[in-house]
């Protein structure tokens, strides 16, 4: 099931009714360690990377799709970023707590961030060269003993609870979420509720309330010169 990731922009929280868009996670499940085929058991490539802006650009100028890619096939889930400008502004992340096939994975991922996230307008052909894109591969997935059995800027969050109306949500950050908005441990989790669509007054009670699930990501990101620089590369 699709997830959105983070906040629209960078805010401070001053108190628990600050307000963020964006769209709440519906769906979760664990993933087990699998082959790597990176540096120190590591999953995520720059190929990785450079497929999805292959998959972007098919897709915005009619052609047809890209070859398959060489990187590991195994499934994880999975989070795509596309950010703008050299401010590098957020402009679209959908990703799934399902694990899915690398290649079909990041394939359906780059295009659905970029032009499914609820919060932006399609991303078009002419901003095409001033994206630069980040894949998150999930992993390590733990029950936490608590709201707080977690650690900025280690671990993504994934929360569930119950809202003022009664009805179950779900909501997740991914790791570099907290660290870049600037939050600590009880900002992040009322911006996460804030998140998943809480508009009542965010209480200890409620925070106790929730059921927390921590994990890990790899991250890798290139700008749209990387890619150009990786295509001339092969080129040569």
């Amino acid at each position: 099931m699709a997830a959105g990731c983070c906040g629209t922009k960078k805010q401070k929280l001053n108190n628990s009714q600050s307000l963020l868009s964006s769209e709440s996670s519906d769906g979760h499940s664990s993933t087990t360690s699998m082959t790597s085929n990176g540096p120190n058991g590591t999953v995520a490539l720059p190929e990785m990377c450079f497929y999805c802006f292959d998959v972007l650009y098919s897709q915005l100028f009619n052609l047809e799709p890209p070859k398959t890619p060489t990187f590991n096939n195994d499934a994880y889930p999975l989070f795509v970023t596309w950010k703008i400008g050299k401010d590098k502004r957020l402009r679209g992340c959908i990703g799934t707590f399902n694990a899915l096939n690398l290649q079909m994975g990041l394939r359906e991922y780059a295009i659905t961030s970029a032009f499914k996230d609820s919060r932006f307008n399609p991303v078009t052909r002419d901003e095409f060269t001033k994206l630069s894109v980040s894949v998150s591969i999930l992993r390590h997935f733990e029950d936490a003993a608590d709201y707080l059995d977690w650690e900025v800027g280690v671990h993504g969050i994934r929360i569930e609870f119950i809202n003022e109306k009664g009805n179950k949500r779900t909501a997740t950050f991914l790791p570099e979420v907290a660290p870049e908005q600037g939050w600590d441990q009880i900002q992040t989790i009322d911006a996460l509720l804030r998140k998943g669509g809480y508009k009542a007054t965010i209480t200890s009670e409620v925070r106790k309330a929730i059921k927390l699930t921590r994990y890990q990501s790899e991250i890798i990101s290139v700008t749209y010169q990387d890619y150009v620089n990786y295509w001339n590369g092969r080129r040569c």
